[in-house]
């Protein structure tokens, strides 16, 4: 239930940075001139296709999360994350993405762009869905910190489910942006992303802490004892009787 907050504040809160991102794409789609039921079906078709997107992702890299569940290294890898997304948030230059400036990455990242606007110019819900398809995959930090909540879940549905939740979590703001064009105020956007360090910021703090095995409930939950909640201790002497 934890993972679901998280996963759904992540993408609430993150998705004034996505509105400032994204929203020039949001804005070029052409509907703000055709019916009511066609703008409603075309921007639920755009953010189910971003959200079906970020599932997809989230279970590749609730496998790889799985894998080190599976040797044990679950703890290690939650305190790992969490500690690099602080630093990330403390010396943010030391995480400049260099990989984004690569030519091979951005001939990619070209060919992607050219894709939606084929899609934009058949404007049906299809071609949206195709779209938001496409938009889950350009390049984002957001969707990079989401990405390291799905590896920590260690789970491959956990995984796509957190990045499901955290889709869902960025349709509200978007689909104001693509519904009401600029009703949300410059001011309004740039007070949220003052915020948003600070929320990155106790999701990192709550996975350390997931991964200190504190015994808290919720919070930091004891792992390694047998499912039914009984300890090997009290096993043993179940045996001897």
């Amino acid at each position: 239930m934890e993972s679901v907050i998280a996963a759904i504040s992540l993408g609430l809160l993150g998705s004034f940075h996505c509105v400032g991102m994204c929203g020039p794409l949001a804005l070029a789609l052409p509907i703000h001139h055709k019916s009511t039921s066609f703008k409603i079906i075309s921007v639920l078709a755009y953010n189910i296709g971003r959200a079906l997107t970020y599932f997809l992702l989230g279970v590749f890299f609730g496998l790889i999360g799985q894998g080190f569940a599976i040797f044990g290294l679950q703890q290690i890898l939650s305190i790992t994350l969490g500690s690099l997304i602080l630093l990330s948030i403390i010396l943010p230059k030391l995480f400049h993405l260099n990989f984004l400036n690569n030519p091979g990455w951005q001939s990619l990242v070209s060919k992607l762009k050219m894709a939606m606007s084929g899609f934009i110019t058949n404007a049906n819900a299809s071609s949206f869905l195709g779209i938001g398809l496409l938009n889950g995959l350009l390049p984002c930090g957001l969707v990079y910190m989401a990405i390291t909540g799905a590896i920590a879940t260690g789970s491959i549905l956990n995984g796509g489910l957190f990045m499901a939740f955290f889709g869902l979590g960025t349709i509200p703001a978007m689909f104001s942006m693509m519904w009401f064009g600029q009703l949300i105020s410059i001011r309004f956007r740039s007070g949220i992303r003052k915020a948003f360090p600070y929320m990155i910021s106790l999701i990192a703090i709550m996975m350390i802490l997931r991964g200190l095995n504190l015994g808290i409930p919720y919070v930091s939950p004891k792992t390694g004892s047998d499912k039914t909640g009984v300890s090997c201790h009290e096993q043993k002497e179940c045996c001897h009787k």
